[in-house]
């Protein structure tokens, strides 16, 4: 069963079939604009268990549910006539099954447009979203953790302040360091207790370059310093929609794991680069419904996440650091999901950037 096409202009097609339809492996569709199927591929005819017979007989959208996100998507994009692209799609299939999916909708000439769909496995799909196997496992242990921990926890801080009480002059800031560090393991020990609750954030309007100020100053104050850290941010943006807190946290963590790695570099020029953009052609959930997020990008020029770790970079007890424990990138998946958001990364040496997708609040 190879590429079928239907009587059509080859003006428009032309185009798909330099892009090698016959050994695309990924399922691809050209429709007109009245949805009927021009071009079907092998691997598109096999996903919706129709030939191109019966495809091309009928609208496209005649094979998908009414109102589904992939003929919602595809109506958009012949109505708007540019370019559109939604990630982590449920597709309900005609042939009973569902699958995950990405999923892009090109415009071509002669008002045709291109679908093509990436599908992987439901499990790949909650690893990418932020839930990848065994986090949750581990989130729980932690929690379990931290509760039994709490209790020796508060006896430690009551005897250092019975210290203090009694202590010498030189020996009273000993004590209250105890007394400080108790606390912040208290205060570490609830955002873990926080972070096994699968209840979502308490989310409101956030200013992000507000948090991103905050950030880089923690930052530059510590972790970033002697780096060059570069701004380019889009004044116009929106608030985002999200819980300032883990927000802050997110990008602390991404920030921090930049700085590492532009430590690293030998001729001792590292720089962060912080961003912030619309994303358009990508639509997410949000107070409002599904609109174009924002993009908050954090780039460095380290030395690269190394190949053989890319694909697994969210998972828990992934890490480049020798004496890493591989939680950072597994928990901020999971927050940026907890908000609705995506997170993605391109590395290559000198050169990594992780994009984290938010939605914005309502306007």
């Amino acid at each position: 069963m190879k590429t079928q096409l239907a009587d059509a202009p080859d003006s428009g097609l032309e185009a798909a079939r330099a892009a090698a339809f016959d050994l695309w492996p990924e399922a691809a569709v050209v429709l007109d604009r009245h949805g009927r199927v021009l071009i079907a591929n092998e691997a598109a005819q096999g996903m919706f268990g129709r030939g191109f017979a019966y495809l091309s007989r009928l609208s496209f959208l005649a094979v998908t549910p009414p109102q589904s996100p992939l003929a919602l998507l595809i109506a958009r994009c012949l109505e708007e006539r540019s370019a559109v692209r939604e990630r982590d799609l449920k597709l309900d299939l005609p042939n009973s099954y569902s699958v995950m999916a990405d999923v892009a909708a090109t415009p071509l000439i002669d008002d045709n447009i291109l679908v093509t769909l990436h599908t992987r496995p439901a499990a790949a799909a909650a690893e990418r979203s932020g839930d990848p196997a065994g986090l949750r496992s581990v989130m729980g242990l932690g929690q379990m953790l931290a509760h039994e921990v709490k209790n020796p926890l508060a006896g430690i801080r009551g005897a250092a302040q019975l210290l203090k009480s009694g202590a010498s002059a030189e020996d009273i800031p000993l004590a209250q360091l105890i007394v400080d560090e108790t606390d912040r393991i208290a205060r570490l020990l609830d955002r873990m207790e926080a972070l096994a609750d699968d209840a979502p954030p308490a989310q409101a309007d956030v200013n992000i370059h507000q948090v991103l100020d905050r950030v880089r100053a923690l930052a530059a104050n510590g972790v970033a310093d002697g780096l060059t850290i570069k701004e380019y941010y889009d004044p116009s943006l929106p608030p985002a929609w999200g819980e300032e807190d883990q927000l802050i946290q997110i990008f602390l963590n991404l920030i921090k794991n930049a700085a590492e790695a532009a430590h690293s570099r030998e001729d001792s020029r590292g720089e962060i680069t912080l961003s912030t953009a619309y994303r358009h052609g990508v639509r997410i959930r949000g107070p409002g419904g599904r609109s174009a997020p924002l993009e908050v990008k954090v780039t460095d020029n380290g030395p690269g996440v190394p190949a053989h770790l890319r694909d697994h970079l969210f998972e828990p007890f992934v890490t480049t650091k020798a004496a890493g424990a591989g939680l950072g990138l597994a928990l901020v998946a999971k927050l940026v999901a907890g908000h609705g958001g995506l997170i993605d990364f391109t590395s290559e040496p000198g050169r990594t950037v992780f994009r984290v997708l938010l939605p914005a609040a309502a306007v």
